[in-house]
């Protein structure tokens, strides 16, 4: 049985003010398509929110047109009711403010659930080291990688999310990738529930005869493997995705023939299936969602686990794509067709998990 939706209950969907990230789009998607293909009273509950004259709506996502709330009234903390929250700390607090609604947290990755609990107290010995020495050299590449294996290991094992009173007492898990449905499994009951692109890169075609060799990636994600790789290839042109706009982005991917990802992938990443669904051919780590085939599902032959023994064939992979692009970008035929059907299934593994209860079932319901 999914999620009971009563005539009068409302859905209300936790996520940050102002912030234009993949994450709050998908929470802005959710509740645009609860209103909208299933007619469920659904409003963004925004928090964090400085006030002023600002509103608390990006302007990215003012098209969706959904209506917002800054408190969930008390008059509306009832069973009938609904609270979604992301899994980060800062959204997770919210669901102590209310005793009576239902809670549910949906997980749009593994890893900032974690990271989000970290505390300037934590490996205090390792950041003072490692920013003595970028004193000392001057040296940029002493940095402090949240996105380590080795970091993202010891906050698993230092926050235990079986021990989180947050999560334990929440009544329903959603979650955005398989990794993150495998990861937390004692978590029930457990709905996936993934997301789709921007139709910015859905709707737009590509012209594969026009790409061009180079290779493009995010300097955010796995730069300390990435930047062994661009050294290795000293021949080859690596353009990185920084401070660019979402037109920006489609115009370098639409050129260019290869995309790497070499960073954590603590959910079904985004910028991967924008990649691939403009033509790029796609080159990850075995890290996170990315060593699944149900959230990645692109051949093996262009996954590698992040090692310096691997340096060598990564760079083989890329020259492979630039001189049989025509046969190679054909590997990712599978993975662009499914990237296509995300909107449908999205709204399909909707209906199924929210289930609409008429008036003489509700009556039944509270009558039990």
């Amino acid at each position: 049985m999914g999620i009971q939706i009563f005539p009068d209950s409302s859905v209300y969907i936790a996520c940050p003010a102002n912030v234009a990230t993949g994450g709050p789009e998908l929470l802005h998607q959710l509740a645009f398509h609860l209103r909208n293909e299933m007619g469920i009273k659904a409003y963004v509950l925004y928090y964090n929110f400085t006030g002023g004259s600002q509103s608390p709506v990006h302007p990215a996502f003012r098209i969706y047109n959904v209506p917002f709330v800054l408190e969930i009234p008390s008059s509306e903390d009832q069973e009938k009711n609904i609270l979604i929250v992301p899994e980060i700390s800062s959204a997770l607090k919210l669901l102590r403010k209310y005793k009576n609604i239902r809670k549910g947290v949906w997980f749009l990755s593994v890893d900032n659930y974690y990271l989000s609990k970290l505390k300037k107290t934590d490996f205090i010995f390792k950041r003072l080291l490692i920013k003595l020495l970028r004193s000392i050299t001057g040296s940029p590449f002493f940095v402090f990688d949240v996105t380590s294996k080795e970091l993202l290991n010891k906050l698993m094992n230092l926050y235990n999310y079986q021990e989180d009173r947050d999560l334990i007492n929440s009544n329903f898990y959603l979650f955005q990738s398989y990794y993150s449905l495998v990861h937390f499994g004692k978590l029930k009951p457990s709905f996936y529930l993934s997301d789709y692109l921007n139709k910015d890169f859905l709707t737009i075609t590509t012209d594969f005869s026009k790409k061009e060799n180079f290779v493009v990636f995010n300097p955010k994600k796995g730069f300390s493997y990435t930047k062994e790789i661009i050294k290795a290839a000293k021949d080859i042109t690596f353009v990185p995705i920084v401070n660019m706009t979402r037109e920006q982005v489609i115009e370098i991917l639409q050129r260019a023939k290869v995309y790497i990802d070499f960073g954590n992938h603590p959910g079904k990443d985004r910028i991967p299936r924008e990649a691939a669904i403009l033509g790029c051919c796609v080159i990850t780590s075995k890290r996170g969602s990315a060593a699944l085939q149900e959230d990645v599902p692109i051949p093996e032959r262009y996954k590698f686990d992040d090692t310096l023994d691997n340096v060598p064939r990564v760079v083989e992979t890329i020259r492979y794509c630039f001189e049989n692009f025509d046969e190679a970008v054909r590997d990712f035929d599978f993975y662009r067709e499914l990237i296509k059907e995300e909107p449908k299934k999205f709204i399909d593994d909707l209906k199924k998990i929210f289930v609409k209860i008429d008036y003489e079932d509700q009556k039944k319901c509270e009558s039990v």
